[in-house]
């Protein structure tokens, strides 16, 4: 991976930025109407993997509400509406932090007021820094990231639950950090666990309602969160020490979360799939 403008980048990072340009499936993914008629709404869905999923799940049939942080990413949300809109269906886009429960409440408003009900929630959105010393991380962080890694899961689901019909599903992505935490990135690998125990116990919790839950843990995979956020010289090497040996591309996660959203996946809930270009996840 180049490195030549990275440092200029400030989390949580946009795309356009990014050198190399990552892959979101834009010239590549071909729909066959999985998930049509249904709406899902998905966290980070402006960038990276979420931008993937976002495509996907147009060209499979879906209408998308999407979720992002801030003005730094408008533009970046503005092109994942323009290809979902591409695709024939409808796009909300909702700015705002969803470290605040009152704005994960407005969001699942937002979806039933203007697409009329929920169907799948992508809960995809997460802040990370690298620290090197227990001591540099500041407490006010540690507390951000946990408020919007896995808090904002927990105010989102429960605004959308009573919106959901049977067949329904929540994915949440969590990460390959959850089994394999690297020590630098402590605070986020300590939600992403957090995760991965959340989407085991909401599965058994919403059985009964046949809303499945499912998460999906990727490895490396190239977004605008790696090079807004870690040190150049690991942005440089990322991903090489997989046993293929390499980075991920966004486009590599939409299959999994298609399949889970969709009736294919109608006998998997509770369940951690591993995206991770061959780091096991066990």
């Amino acid at each position: 991976m180049s490195t030549s403008n990275q440092e200029k980048i400030q989390p949580p990072g946009t795309e356009a930025e990014m050198t190399p340009q990552a892959d979101h499936g834009e010239n590549s993914y071909r729909g066959s109407d999985k998930l049509k008629g249904r709406v899902a709404v998905i966290t980070g869905g402006d960038s990276g993997i979420g931008r993937a999923v976002a495509i996907a799940y147009a060209r499979e049939g879906a209408d998308i509400l999407i979720s992002y942080l801030n003005e730094q990413e408008d533009a970046d949300a503005r092109e994942t509406a323009r290809h979902v809109e591409a695709a024939g269906r409808r796009c909300v886009l909702v700015r705002g932090d969803i470290a605040e429960a009152a704005h994960c409440r407005a969001i699942i408003d937002r979806a039933v007021s203007e697409l009329g009900r929920i169907d799948i929630l992508v809960n995809n959105a997460a802040f990370q820094r690298t620290y090197e010393s227990l001591e540099d991380i500041p407490d006010e962080e540690w507390e951000y990231t946990f408020r919007t890694n896995i808090s904002a899961m927990f105010y989102l689901a429960k605004a959308a639950v009573p919106h959901m019909r049977p067949g329904s599903s929540i994915i949440n992505t969590t990460s390959i950090q959850s089994d394999k935490p690297s020590p630098n990135l402590l605070a986020y690998a300590s939600t992403k666990g957090a995760i991965s125990n959340f989407t085991a116990g909401l599965a058994q919790m919403l059985g009964e309602k046949g809303i499945r839950v499912n998460g999906v843990a990727p490895g490396p995979i190239w977004t605008p969160l790696i090079p807004s956020t870690m040190p150049a010289e690991k942005v440089k090497s990322f991903g090489q020490d997989t046993p293929l040996g390499r980075p991920g591309q966004p486009k590599e996660l939409a299959g999994i979360f298609v399949l889970l959203a969709s009736d294919e996946g109608s006998y998997m809930t509770g369940g951690i799939h591993a995206v991770t270009g061959g780091t096991p996840l066990l």
